[in-house]
């Protein structure tokens, strides 16, 4: 790649693709339990305690929709680049902690975010997930030598020790009665504790100078904290939902133009925060329900409402995933050209269509879409 023809540039998740990243799911694993996690698939051999890789058969199926979509992007002149699956069985650690499995690096999303020009790795809260981002490395590196004027940040590794969590958050949460559960979220006393910044990529909803963070199970109010600092330029809100298990808010809240937020009203908003886009003239659109309520797919921990988790290609072009037939209708009646995608198979591997890339490069530049203030906000 010559300096001329890359460049790291993106404000949000709506101006013209040029340059994205879509995930592998080679040697994708069903994590070992540790203290923010706990897999439990009973009826397809990995019952709660037990981990190891995911079938190969799974897997196959998975990289063929992956490629799949990586080649339905580059034939719209969208150039892609992949990661570097490393070996996600071998235990990992540090002084501090041994773990016995690592995750995979089909949802890069999760690790990586591009604001403006700097590619930022975020710091994750699952110990199984912090080698994740020697898989993007080699891609940064190429990118960082490529555009003079990229910027190339991690934000600080977490020590995740014992500290960091609950002790015993998962058999005490989920015995709670509904509304003590939706307390501790409104809280964020959830499976981290505020010893020490953390925040997955994948919680960060970004509009132009506004940049919206859920707290959810894998961030907390000091990993946002960092993240204002970091970007003083930008008004950085921490924002929450009406939902037991948050994670990662673009399956609950997705800007898809200027003007346009797509809401998940199984998870109503904070009022201020619609309140806030709706007096700088944006309209929430509530998402009709998903097309299936059940994934068909084993080892799956993604909810139906993957549905709204879309990459959108431009202002008025979204892929979709190809069963989503009703949220397609929803959406080309404002005006969408809709991309249907097969995505089903890779779910289990890390989630959909946006989970599974990083936007390095989008045409547009750095607005102010929210110029009257409401509230906190």
């Amino acid at each position: 790649m010559s300096p001329r023809s890359v460049k790291v540039n993106s404000w949000n998740g709506w101006d013209p693709l040029r340059h994205v990243m879509v995930g592998r799911a080679d040697g994708t694993m069903v994590q070992a339990p540790e203290p923010a996690v706990r897999r439990d698939f009973p009826d397809d051999g990995f019952p709660l305690g037990a981990y190891g890789r995911i079938p190969d058969e799974m897997t196959a199926a998975a990289n063929e929709q992956l490629d799949g979509f990586a080649a339905l992007l580059e034939g719209r002149g969208i150039r892609v680049e992949r990661p570097e699956p490393i070996d996600f069985s071998q235990r990992v650690g540090t002084p501090e902690w041994t773990h016995n499995s690592m995750f995979g690096c089909m949802p890069p999303r999760d690790v990586l975010i591009t604001v403006g020009n700097e590619m930022l790795e975020a710091t994750m809260s699952y110990r199984s997930r912090w080698f994740e981002y020697l898989c993007y490395r080699p891609v940064l590196q190429k990118l960082f030598e490529a555009d003079p004027d990229a910027r190339w940040e991690a934000a600080p590794k977490p020590r995740l020790t014992d500290a960091s969590y609950n002790t015993g958050f998962w058999d005490t949460y989920n015995q709670l009665p509904l509304e003590e559960k939706l307390d501790r979220v409104r809280r964020n006393d959830l499976a981290l504790t505020e010893a020490e910044p953390l925040f997955d990529a994948a919680d960060i909803a970004r509009c132009g100078k506004d940049l919206f963070v859920q707290l959810s199970l894998v961030t907390n109010r000091s990993g946002a904290d960092w993240l204002r600092r970091h970007f003083p330029d930008h008004r950085v809100h921490p924002v929450s939902f009406t939902n037991t298990h948050p994670l990662h808010i673009d399956a609950t809240w997705v800007p898809l133009r200027p003007g346009l937020v797509l809401h998940n009203g199984e998870r109503p908003a904070e009022p201020e925060l619609t309140e806030y886009f709706k007096v700088n003239d944006w309209e929430v659109l509530e998402a009709v329900q998903p097309e299936s309520w059940h994934h068909e797919a084993r080892l799956s921990f993604c909810s139906p409402w993957l549905s709204v988790n879309m990459l959108s290609l431009d202002e008025n072009t979204l892929c979709i995933e190809e069963r989503e037939v009703r949220l397609a209708d929803q959406l080309t009646a404002y005006g969408f050209e809709m991309i249907p995608v097969p995505f089903r198979a890779a779910a289990p591997f890390g989630g959909g269509l946006h989970c599974a890339t990083w936007d390095i490069e989008r045409e547009g530049t750095l607005q102010d879409y929210f110029p009257r203030r409401h509230g906190r906000f």
